[in-house]
């Protein structure tokens, strides 16, 4: 019989004392012991984990360019405690990016997707400018951000996808439906109290390099987020729009992954030469780029 070893997982605390299951993977191609430069922090969207095949596939494509640290958000696959929709994720996020650190990264770059992407906007601004959340102070901001198929605000319920999700989360019998058919713990108190929304947070990143992705084929979240996003982000940030893709991990165009890999260096450069630098590479607000 062919036989397969186990995807060994790390255990990571985050501070308001949650354990987390991540993976870490060095850069393709990297010889062992060689500098780390750049990293990743992947923080998945809802429903989704490392055992999620598109989850998988991003962070392959990923170590191409960088090293890639993956892990499981709260209330989902192997970590403990309840989801709370890119609330208390910020923790988690801070904990991926202290790790990436410990690792020796030179630059760490946080990557979040639907979910995660708020969770990322989110972190970002609020571990940059020490701003508390739930008492608790964020202690690891990230070199750059890129934020893919994430929602400007909270409560959107414009689209039918968004809908089903809070009903998911907002009654009980939902939240039974999401534990056994998604596997993910909700928690019945979240937004308790409400959080910040990303649109509120974003502006507070730069000069933090700051690239927001969407589709126009995304059926959560209209073309009204990622805009809406990047005119509060600043002169520094950047936007794709991009025609084919959908939403998240799940609805991504040929080459896609690729292009934003490709841009990863490019990203961490531009914080490197300083906010005046970075505002001018990109003068006059968010880049719109649909390919």
């Amino acid at each position: 019989m062919s036989y397969s070893a186990p995807t060994v997982y790390g255990l990571l605390p985050t501070a308001d004392s949650e354990i987390l299951a991540t993976n870490h993977d060095q850069r393709r191609g990297v010889v062992h012991g060689e500098s780390r430069k750049l990293a990743v922090v992947i923080a998945h969207g809802f429903s989704c984990s490392m055992a999620h095949p598109a989850l998988r596939n991003v962070a392959a494509a990923l170590r191409n360019y960088a090293g890639v640290l993956v892990m499981d958000l709260r209330g989902h696959g192997r970590s403990s405690g309840s989801c709370t929709f890119g609330d208390r994720e910020v923790f988690d996020v801070d904990a991926g990016v202290g790790e990436a650190r410990r690792l020796g990264y030179q630059r760490v770059i946080t990557m979040g997707w639907s979910m995660g992407g708020a969770a990322v906007l989110r972190h970002a601004g609020l571990a940059k400018n020490g701003t508390l959340s739930h008492d608790l102070r964020l202690r690891h901001p990230p070199d750059a951000v890129v934020s893919v198929s994430a929602t400007s605000r909270w409560f959107v319920r414009d689209t039918a996808p968004m809908r089903r999700i809070h009903w998911l989360a907002e009654h009980p019998a939902g939240r039974m439906v999401a534990r056994g058919a998604l596997r993910v713990r909700i928690d019945p108190r979240a937004f308790v109290p409400i959080p910040a929304s990303p649109v509120e947070i974003v502006g507070t990143i730069a000069p933090t390099p700051l690239l927001i992705v969407h589709g126009h084929r995304d059926r959560y979240f209209t073309l009204e987020h990622p805009r809406a996003l990047a005119a509060a982000a600043g002169e520094t940030a950047q936007m794709w729009l991009v025609p084919e893709f959908g939403h998240a991990e799940a609805g991504l165009s040929p080459g896609l992954l690729d292009r934003i890999g490709a841009h990863l260096a490019n990203l961490v450069a531009a914080g490197a030469r300083g906010p005046a630098q970075a505002a001018s590479a990109h003068r006059g607000g968010a880049v719109v780029e649909a390919r």
